[in-house]
């Protein structure tokens, strides 16, 4: 019995010790796989092997950075220097467009120590003391106070550059955006009448200013007569929220009135009626006549000169005598200027400015010549004639 108690501890203690030689082979084995492994991943290394070397990694030198940037003019480069003031003395820059509720007040900021400013005309026009505009050391401010659906327009700021009494627009120093100030119940930019005229010239767009007060309205254009939709084809005819519908390129077959239809979120709304008078009348100088009637006259006649100018229907002109005795200002003469549209027929409408001086009781020192100067903004017209004594 203890013989074989002896020969069972024997074989226990070599199986754990053969267990025990397994164990130093295994981690012998595994050391020498790892070490071979190294071992042959080495080889000596080529010149220059060691250096860092970029992939798929585009490296400019310097230099070549460098005249890159040279060309570029940075005083070329326009500044944005409009702000929108925000709620608790936060700031923010405005972008081409803006949105606000018809109702909200509104504070631009332009920074510069002399800033001029433009916005829609009507608000000088009433002078309305809704807005204000102040000059500070560091900055000129803009404030709009309960906006109005009238409001909406392009609103715009400039640093001035001063040399003495001269001064001129910095370029690169200015800041603009076009502000809809919407209003459910008026989805069209209001206007102070009911009818409007618009005069298609042939040499240059023009545009039925039709101009929404949400950038989000849906707007047609259609003739009065026939009744029918006027087709956008984005090409002739194209839609700008900022401007209203432009006729690239009028013609005598765009004549007529027209009226603008705007919808968002309810029932359609109209605009005005506008008017399109086809014109065609060369650029330039004003064409005058005079005539003196009569052009010989005794004592205590009456005479009228009248200086005439044919010309567009949009384009002003400014009159001016010479006239014997001008000098002597206790002589009395009447100076009257009025201008009609006159339609010359195939659709053609035509100007006719007049400026008609009367002397309602001739005397010998009024006889001579008179002079009449014509002036629009294309130049300068000098016509004359003679009215001599009977």
């Amino acid at each position: 019995m203890e013989k074989l108690y002896s020969v069972r501890v024997s074989c226990q203690a070599q199986a754990k010790r053969v267990k025990q030689g397994l164990c130093m082979l295994r981690k012998c084995l595994f050391t020498q796989t790892f070490i071979g492994q190294s071992a042959k991943s080495k080889r000596p290394k080529e010149p220059g092997e060691n250096k860092i070397k970029p992939i798929n990694k585009k490296v400019k030198p310097k230099g070549l950075k460098m005249k890159e940037r040279e060309p570029v003019d940075s005083s070329s480069k326009s500044q944005s220097i409009l702000m929108q003031v925000m709620d608790k003395g936060r700031f923010q820059k405005l972008t081409a467009t803006l949105s606000l509720s018809a109702g909200q007040s509104i504070e631009l900021r332009c920074k510069g120590s002399n800033v001029t400013w433009s916005y829609p005309s009507y608000l000088d026009t009433f002078k309305d003391s809704r807005l204000s505009i102040k000059q500070l050391d560091r900055y000129g401010q803009l404030i709009l106070t309960n906006s109005t659906a009238a409001d909406t327009g392009e609103y715009s700021c400039w640093l001035q550059l001063c040399n003495g009494n001269k001064c001129r627009k910095d370029e690169t120093k200015t800041g603009s955006t076009y502000i809809f100030f919407t209003d459910k119940e008026e989805l069209f930019v209001p206007t102070p009448s009911y009818f409007e005229i618009v005069y298609l010239n042939p040499d240059k767009p023009a545009v039925i200013p039709c101009r929404v007060t949400t950038p989000l309205a849906k707007v047609t254009l259609h003739r009065e007569f026939p009744a029918e939709e006027i087709e956008t084809d984005e090409t002739n005819i194209i839609y700008d929220a900022k401007k209203g519908f432009v006729y690239q390129h009028p013609t005598s077959d765009h004549k007529g009135i027209v009226y603008c239809k705007a919808e968002s979120q309810g029932a359609p709304q109209i605009s005005i009626k506008y008017h399109l008078l086809y014109v065609e009348v060369p650029r330039g100088p004003p064409s005058a006549t005079i005539v003196a009637s009569p052009s010989r006259a005794k004592v205590s006649d009456g005479i009228h000169v009248a200086c005439t100018v044919l010309g567009e229907p949009d384009v002003d002109v400014n009159f001016s005598w010479q006239y014997p005795g001008q000098e002597q200002l206790e002589r009395p003469v009447i100076i009257q200027n009025f201008w009609r549209l006159i339609n010359r027929g195939t659709g053609h409408t035509t100007r006719i400015s007049k400026s008609v001086l009367i002397i309602e009781d001739f005397e010998a020192r009024d006889a001579g010549n008179y002079i009449c100067i014509a002036q629009n903004l294309q130049g300068t017209t000098t016509v004359a004639t003679r009215v001599e004594l009977n």
